[in-house]
């Protein structure tokens, strides 16, 4: 985008006003900085930004042909440009009979019939149809990392009311701990394994793989007969010993992190069964609609985006917090951190040149209200201004503790509200006062507790934290990114970035085992694997 346009958006940012003076001045302003869809509210008033800002944080969308590169993925055109894909991962929620415009209508079937499949086998699972050596499958072990983890992982939690089927248990981290400490007292003879990896060659996964394979072994006596897979590494699954109707794989216009509403999900679906599974792609489907069809400054994706690039690359906020006070949604920041950080953390455009802004910011964040006893210090009063994205529903699930629920909501809304208003010294000089004190001590307490205030946050209210809710979410914050990441000029859907780690350990492993020589390596790393050898 035309660097004039970045340098316009940082000079608006230099005179931003005062949040309080906006509602000061526009009794309506709630009203017309939030938008509301199908249930949900997003509020972004308690922002900086003003309707001149509005119109030209719009006119960088309309610059960016956000619209134009909008419908090329919704019609499987290749935005992927360095893999050379198509980006259709909302296909995998749009179970319609009508194929999307510039969609083959194979893909749109193939959806269809593995959604299908997949019921199917988690039906089988959930009924005791699929059995294991010692009968019902009371366990389910999903083994997969990054996007074959994080987001049925971050569901399966958030979905817990919902949940009748088997118990459910993630693995991800190939260090020993993990698969070791799930695996007690879990009973290998009704235990099920996904192994979720599109290449079934992640050496995270299949390591974890082979420790459960052997796990199962001695106590079952086809251990691969309580195995499925996530792949489309046929040939490897079948090595493996997994039957092929125990083998769900997808195409490769699905990226990894983009992948919960297809085969990466069926644990998740396996937990909470097909109709709510399908109620959760109605809510991504439902997004998709909007987003496809809102105006842009009507548009909840797209303001979401605004939003966050008003804060990133005019304000010049280098991370952002996501702020659920949802406990559910404990691992949704989480998910959030691979969604944007792996998508928009780029430092070239799409045509290979340098990018002259900043791309994504860092996301980071923890359910409420656990965070206001850990961080909230530095986001009320630290030198550094965090734009803070609470969530929050009307009603919890818990029947007979509303009042629980009462005390979520005011903390939520009042973490907003103070970091709108802040606390004046002369206000902090009247507390200590109260308290008994008088002059220069009275200032030096008061100076403790001044807030500076102007900090901007938004809030997402929903109902209830439901499948379709959660679909909706999810659907939003992916739109998100890729509304930032066609106006930033990027690529959002590779990651080149873990490449290089991935080949240096490799090739640091047989040094590890004494098989290789360590002369190439660096004076740090050769001390370190000096110590590390020694034990």
């Amino acid at each position: 985008m035309d660097q004039a346009l970045w340098d316009e958006l940082k000079r608006i940012a230099e005179t931003r006003p005062q949040i309080t003076a906006l509602f000061d001045k526009d009794a309506s302003r709630a009203q017309d900085f939030s938008i509301s869809y199908d249930g949900m509210l997003f509020d972004y008033s308690k922002t900086q930004i003003t309707k001149d800002t509005r119109d030209f944080l719009v006119s960088l969308a309309e610059a960016a042909d956000v619209p134009g590169k909008r419908n090329a993925m919704f019609s499987g055109e290749h935005i992927n440009e360095t893999e050379d894909r198509a980006v259709l991962h909302t296909l995998l929620r749009n179970l319609s009979e009508r194929t999307p415009n510039g969609v083959s209508e194979a893909a749109h079937k193939g959806v269809r019939e593995g959604v299908a499949a997949m019921e199917t086998f988690a039906d089988a699972v959930r009924t005791g149809t699929f059995k294991g050596q010692g009968g019902q499958i009371t366990d389910v072990v999903n083994i997969g990392i990054g996007g074959s983890d994080l987001g049925p992982k971050m569901g399966t939690l958030a979905l817990a009311p919902f949940h009748d089927g088997p118990r459910l248990h993630y693995v991800s981290n190939v260090d020993g701990a993990d698969i070791s400490d799930c695996l007690k007292g879990l009973d290998p003879k009704t235990t099920l394994v996904i192994v979720a990896s599109k290449t079934f060659t992640t050496i995270e996964t299949m390591t974890n793989a082979r420790s459960a394979f052997e796990w199962m072994t001695g106590q079952v006596d086809d251990p691969a007969s309580q195995f499925a897979a996530v792949s489309t590494a046929e040939d490897k699954t079948a090595a493996f010993g997994i039957s092929p109707d125990r083998v769900f794989g997808f195409e490769d216009w699905v990226g990894g992190r983009y992948s919960m509403w297809g085969p990466i999900g069926l644990a998740m679906m396996i937990a909470i069964g097909a109709e709510h599974f399908r109620a959760f792609l109605d809510g991504g489907a439902a997004m998709d609609r909007h987003f496809q069809n809102a105006p842009l400054g009507q548009n909840m994706p797209v303001m979401l985006a605004l939003v966050g690039l008003w804060h990133n690359q005019g304000c010049g906020h280098a991370s952002r917090a996501v702020l659920p006070y949802d406990d559910r949604l404990s691992r949704l920041p989480a998910y959030l951190q691979q969604l944007e950080m792996e998508s928009n953390g780029k430092s070239v455009a799409i045509d290979g040149s340098d990018l002259t802004v900043h791309s994504g910011p860092v996301v980071w964040g923890e359910p409420g209200t656990n965070g206001q006893h850990a961080f909230y210090q530095l986001i009320h009063q630290g030198t550094r201004v965090i734009p803070c994205e609470f969530l929050v529903a009307a009603k919890g699930h818990e029947e007979g503790l509303t009042h629980h629920h009462e005390l979520l909501v005011a903390n939520c809304l009042a973490q907003s509200e103070a970091l709108m208003v802040g606390r004046s010294f002369k206000e902090a000089q009247q507390l200590m006062e109260a308290k008994g004190f008088e002059g220069a001590e009275r200032d030096r307490q008061a100076r403790h507790r001044v807030f500076p205030g102007n900090r901007p946050s938004t809030t997402l209210a929903y109902s209830q934290l439901g499948p379709r809710e959660l679909g909706m979410i999810i659907a939003l914050y992916e739109h998100r990114v890729f509304v930032e990441g066609v106006i930033l000029g990027i690529n959002s859907f590779d990651q080149w970035g873990v490449e290089l780690g991935k080949e240096l350990a490799n090739a640091l492993t047989p040094i590890l085992r004494g098989d290789a020589s360590d002369a190439s390596k660096d004076g740090s790393t050769r001390m370190l694997l000096a110590k590390l050898k020694e034990g």
